[in-house]
């Protein structure tokens, strides 16, 4: 509609097709020029948060030819992400995921991701998960050994390897050894290039060129692939004696080749360690800035664990526990945005859109927003007591996504976490570093713009 195109009014109405539409208020000024005057390019979370003040809970925005409607009310979440989920599609900034991802679960549409997630499926069910707790308390314990009291580490960095680790020992029975250390600093590297990825036009031609700063991109892909490619292979060469993830997707009844096995493992590897990780990073970072919290943890962690590593039967017992893990991802949730563009026109409350808008949520906004949750800057676990979930408005409160697209480790990342959390919190206290920087990054995950610098303190009588 180059003709109609335009400057788009605040709540302007215009005809396409034969069809009239009218977008919500939004931005006068194209955000090609505006964001770049107004807004750091590479945080979006400060763009939502001025057009939630400046317009309310629904607004609009054109990048270059675009339309772009920025949704902060739990009512037009559901209808865009559940309701209507059929007439959208994931948008640019997920699919072009795939230079990385290939067509795994997370990139995928239609049919071949109801696959995926049947495949996968089995491997995530209540029973199974149990079975996965412990390699988790396993594993955290090991990494809680290695560190010495006074001594400072890179919490993010430390929880990144763990949790590959847990991944890859629980969902595909393999010990990564080093290249625990190689695929993470790979996919740290990918992270590092995350906008350029996103949103330089013909990006896909660009990446296989000496472009300054793009050219470390094949490497740090080349080895991923050569990690996930090795696991791939080792188990087809010895298939017998697995029951996990990876045989599930090996006796699928419509096999996956190769490269659609390795499209799964990486989507995988990606989406069960970096989520829980960066949940566990910031909530060691909340629980150091409020010691009263910190305390109520680990009273709870000596009542109910008495000295003992934790088992899957106290996961439920460690309730005060579950409640600082649901704090911390409302305040800082990994899965801090999503985004869906439409397939075809379709209405949002008073508002008929054409297709090709776009879409976009962020559960950061809508997890601080007053209206859900009082005092929401405040590090309050105790709001997700029974009473306090209860009182939480539907589809107000979302870390790991809704419809069909919610994250299918979720139960997976619940109980690692607890248990995590409480293997850590039962030896040692973690300390700010005077002088680390805290800011959020909004990658593909919310993760710490600047690691994560902490002091080991060993608790008394451990």
């Amino acid at each position: 509609m180059s003709s109609q195109a335009a400057e788009i009014r605040n709540g302007s109405s215009w005809r396409g097709h034969g069809a009239a539409y009218n977008f919500p208020p939004g931005l006068e000024r194209n955000l090609v020029w505006f964001a770049f005057r107004k807004f750091k390019p590479q945080n979006p979370i400060e763009l939502f948060q001025f057009l939630v003040r400046r317009y309310g809970n629904i607004a609009h925005y054109r990048i270059g030819p675009a339309n772009i409607v920025f949704v902060n009310e739990p009512e037009y979440i559901y209808e865009v992400f559940v309701a209507q989920q059929d007439k959208f599609i994931k948008e640019r900034t997920q699919q072009r995921s795939k230079m990385v991802l290939g067509e795994g679960m997370i990139t995928a549409e239609g049919a071949e991701h109801r696959r995926q997630r049947a495949a996968a499926l089995p491997a995530f069910h209540k029973q199974r998960i149990a079975g996965y707790a412990a390699t988790m308390v396993e594993r955290a314990a090991a990494y809680r050994e290695q560190w010495r009291h006074g001594e400072t580490i890179d919490v993010s960095q430390e929880m990144m390897r763990l949790t590959l680790d847990v991944v890859a020992r629980t969902l595909f029975s393999a010990d990564l050894g080093r290249d625990v250390g190689r695929a993470t600093e790979a996919l740290n590297e990918i992270m590092r290039l995350y906008h350029a990825l996103v949103a330089l036009p013909g990006i896909e031609a660009l990446v296989n060129l000496p472009v300054p700063g793009l050219r470390r991109f094949r490497p740090a892909k080349k080895r991923l692939d050569e990690v996930v490619g090795r696991l791939i292979d080792e188990r087809r060469a010895t298939p017998e004696g697995h029951d996990d993830l990876l045989a599930m997707m090996l006796e699928s009844q419509v096999p996956f080749d190769r490269e659609a096995l390795r499209d799964q493992v990486l989507t995988i590897f990606l989406a069960g360690y970096e989520t829980v990780a960066n949940g566990l990073t910031w909530t060691f970072y909340l629980l150091s800035q409020n010691p009263d919290a910190e305390a109520k943890l680990h009273a709870e962690v000596d009542s109910v664990l008495g000295g003992r590593l934790p088992a899957p039967e106290d996961v439920a017992r460690l309730s005060y526990t579950e409640m600082v893990l649901a704090e911390s991802m409302r305040l800082y949730p990994p899965a801090w945005a999503m985004g869906r563009v439409a397939t075809q026109d379709f209405a949002l409350g008073p508002y008929h859109l054409p297709r090709k808008t776009t879409i976009l949520a962020s559960q950061y906004i809508l997890h601080r927003d007053a209206r859900f949750f009082a005092e929401p800057l405040a590090f309050r676990p105790e709001r997700f007591a029974a009473e306090g979930k209860a009182a939480i408005p539907r589809f107000a409160y979302l870390p790991f996504g809704l419809g069909l697209r919610r994250c299918i480790g979720e139960g997976f990342a619940w109980m690692e976490s607890i248990l995590v959390l409480a293997t850590v919190a039962q030896r040692w206290k973690l300390r700010m570093d005077p002088a680390q920087v805290v800011e959020p990054q909004p990658l593909i995950t919310l993760r710490t713009r600047y690691g994560m610098k902490m002091r080991m303190e060993r608790r008394p009588g451990e």
